[in-house]
């Protein structure tokens, strides 16, 4: 028994070392590439469109910067699949927005697919409620290089940092 409790944390170990080494090996394999300078920027590039599309309330525009098979998983619901059910979404949801910033701090990824972390601000009016609404949280995105070397949201998680509302 002394042995086992000897060799345990020795091969826990080993099997966390080579466990990390094989993350470094594939972004070594040849045919993955890292994310050029321009992928990056024309990534980051996104957060800013999305701005002014969304203060346009131009919901098509917002739409187009997604996959067709785009997923959206906001805070407290279910996820939306599809760009079309987003468009739906958007274009039923009687919402004017007066403010918009998304700043990604960080983007990575290889090959044809990427992600970028950031924050969020944003400020919006509901038709029948006479408070706007403000907030403020994190974003992570997924995007897919496509053919014509444009990136598109896969996949978009938000979160709010306010505390919710009692």
């Amino acid at each position: 028994m002394k042995k086992l409790s000897m060799i345990l944390p020795l091969v826990l170990v080993l099997c966390f070392t080579f466990g990390c080494q094989k993350a470094e090996e594939v972004a070594e394999e040849p045919g993955v590439v890292p994310l050029s300078d321009e992928d990056v920027a024309a990534i980051k590039a996104i957060g800013p469109t999305m701005d002014k599309v969304a203060l346009a309330g131009d919901w098509k525009g917002i739409a187009a910067l997604c996959t067709e098979d785009m997923m959206l998983m906001a805070p407290n619901g279910p996820s939306l699949q599809g760009r079309s059910a987003l468009l739906e979404m958007l274009e039923s949801s009687g919402m004017m927005i007066t403010e918009h910033v998304i700043e990604f701090e960080e983007v990575d990824g290889y090959g044809d697919i990427a992600y970028a972390r950031g924050n969020y601000v944003e400020a919006f009016s509901v038709e029948g409620v006479e408070e706007p609404f403000m907030d403020e949280g994190k974003v992570v995105g997924i995007f897919r290089k496509q053919s014509d070397g444009s990136w598109l949201i896969a996949i978009w998680i938000y979160n709010s940092d306010l505390p919710l509302s009692e």
